[in-house]
């Protein structure tokens, strides 16, 4: 089944990573109020994993949601980690993301991308979140950012292991659709290429954003396109530079960012356009594109999203940004239409 045909309430979701305590420690309080105020404006399609804060995010969410029936929402984990009841002694070894979810729950992570990893991975994500079952499953950040020149080794492990489970899981009506949720268009565009086991959609965060989406326009997105094969897009402020943020790509933004952000703000201004109207409808103008699920730890941000996806732009800001080299040339956008 694909994603679109299953969104109860329109395109617009909520990632949850931010309730793993991404960049800041959030009071519980503040986390399950969040959550409630994206069900009171209508969301839908909720978005976790177990990385986020090390099941914190899982945990918070499952709160929340428990309270609802469960054919009233959409909801999404992903695989390929495993949070131990060990407590880590170390620095977590997470790359460049090793700090992101530092305010976390301090419990070991392990990667595990095999068949028994998978399943294993999922009842645990079950047991916290407090429900019964999940609709899609993503294979969490296979992919270059995490594992360098290694990445394709852990691509195939993963291809051997939780790509087959996850489609049996799906051909016996356990989950509704799978695929990879990854911060890179390479996995995605060599797993779109299989004939068997090929996901059924891609969780594709921050490259297909206002700011960054020239790679993916090359090959990704048209090929999805012709596959029938959706995609949701994750991270459309680019890690909160779009919203009133300092992070680009989960770290300090650039002096280059910067500087284009404030172009693109300055265009805005002139049109009377909120920049998060912006991000979310550039987003969601492919054609490819089923949904967007940016991320919130504040409830009044919630009302924010939702104000955007709905905000009359003119097509002049669109043609202005065009004019200015501020999309790419055959990026679609909502006056092409």
């Amino acid at each position: 089944m694909r994603v679109r045909e299953t969104l109860l309430k329109g395109p617009l979701g909520f990632g949850a990573a931010p309730l793993g305590n991404m960049f800041r420690n959030i009071p519980d309080a503040e986390a399950s109020a969040t959550v409630e105020a994206a069900w009171e404006q209508g969301t839908r399609f909720f978005d976790t994993a177990p990385f986020y804060g090390a099941g914190l995010s899982e945990v918070r969410l499952g709160k929340v949601l428990s309270k609802h029936d469960r054919d009233d929402y959409v909801l999404s984990t992903k695989v390929g980690r495993i949070i131990l009841d060990e407590i880590e002694s170390g620095v977590r070894d997470f790359g460049e993301k090793g700090g992101l979810f530092a305010f976390g729950r301090p419990n070991k992570i392990t990667y595990d991308y095999s068949e028994k990893g998978t399943l294993r991975s999922i009842a645990d994500s079950l047991k916290r979140l407090g429900i019964d079952r999940i609709d899609f499953v993503w294979i969490h950040d296979v992919a270059r950012d995490f594992f360098g020149d290694e990445w394709l080794a852990r691509f195939e492990a993963a291809r051997t292991g939780a790509f087959r489970a996850l489609t049996r899981l799906r051909e016996e009506g356990a989950i509704k659709a799978w695929g990879l949720g990854v911060n890179e268009v390479e996995p995605c565009e060599l797993a779109i290429e299989m004939i068997e086991n090929r996901p059924d959609a891609f969780l594709l965060a921050g490259r297909y954003t206002l700011l960054d989406h020239e790679h993916a326009l090359q090959r990704l997105m048209p090929a999805a396109a012709e596959a029938d094969v959706d995609m949701v897009i994750g991270g459309p402020y680019s890690s909160g530079i779009l919203a009133g943020g300092s992070h680009f790509e989960y770290q300090r933004a650039s002096p280059e960012i910067l500087a284009k952000v404030e172009r693109i703000k300055g265009i805005a201004q002139r049109y009377k356009v909120p920049i998060k109207a912006a991000a979310l409808q550039f987003s969601l103008a492919h054609p490819a594109v089923a949904a967007v699920i940016p991320g919130a730890s504040r409830p009044e941000r919630i009302a924010e999203d939702h104000a955007a996806l709905k905000a009359a732009i003119p097509d002049d800001f669109w043609h202005e940004l065009r004019k200015q080299s501020l999309v790419a040339p055959t990026a679609p956008l909502p006056t092409d239409k």
